[in-house]
């Protein structure tokens, strides 16, 4: 593991930099925000704007400044461990995996509900896939909450965020976030870290 605390490895600069030139683009050219609205935007299947690409694009969308402030944030705190650790190749697919499922899990639940007018953006669901692939890796490290401001080993934060994240999603109460989607991404990681446990690729 690289020894600067504040050093950024390749995969996770990167995905930074995507993210935010994506976010000056959409904000700064009316053209490309009405562009990506119509085709970078994840759509529901049966819409005539959706495209199997945008599973993949979606992720790389936010909806304001503090959308990707957050989510940037947390790639930046939680990701540049997991790519020391994983290897930039490794970490790369287990981002994406996770995005992508994150994205399949909302889906299955928007057709399930009825919610056939789902329109998903963001990199939320590959990030929390992230804090969960840090709470399995790391379980008791310690981290310090903003609000409270209270000291909590990772294991206990993952399962405190996942279950408040399932609320949220079972009760509506927060209907403009896919709460879902941030659970998808978090199980398909952990499901991916268990198949690698499995294969001899990681330990844990």
């Amino acid at each position: 593991m690289n020894s600067s605390y504040f050093s950024t490895p390749p995969v996770v600069k990167n995905l930074i930099i995507i993210n935010c030139l994506a976010f000056l683009g959409v904000w700064l050219i009316p053209s490309l925000n009405q562009f990506m609205g119509q085709y970078g935007v994840l759509y529901w299947f049966g819409s005539p704007y959706y495209h199997s690409y945008q599973f993949v694009t979606y992720m790389f969308l936010h909806a304001s400044l503090e959308h990707l402030f957050f989510n940037m944030f947390a790639l930046w705190m939680f990701g540049r461990t997991l790519e020391y650790a994983l290897g930039s190749k490794r970490f790369l697919i287990y981002y994406m995996v996770c995005g992508v499922g994150a994205a399949l899990v909302q889906m299955g639940v928007a057709g399930l509900t009825g919610e056939f007018g789902i329109q998903l953006l963001g990199a939320s669901g590959a990030v929390m896939g992230l804090l969960l692939a840090f709470g399995v890796l790391w379980p008791n490290s310690i981290i310090m909450l903003l609000i409270p401001p209270i000291p909590l080993k990772a294991k206990w934060f993952v399962i405190i965020y996942a279950a408040i994240e399932l609320l949220l999603g079972w009760t509506g109460r927060d209907p403009g976030v896919a709460h879902f989607a941030h659970i998808g991404g978090m199980l398909w990681g952990l499901g991916l870290l268990y198949y690698w446990r499995r294969k001899g690729i990681i330990r844990f």
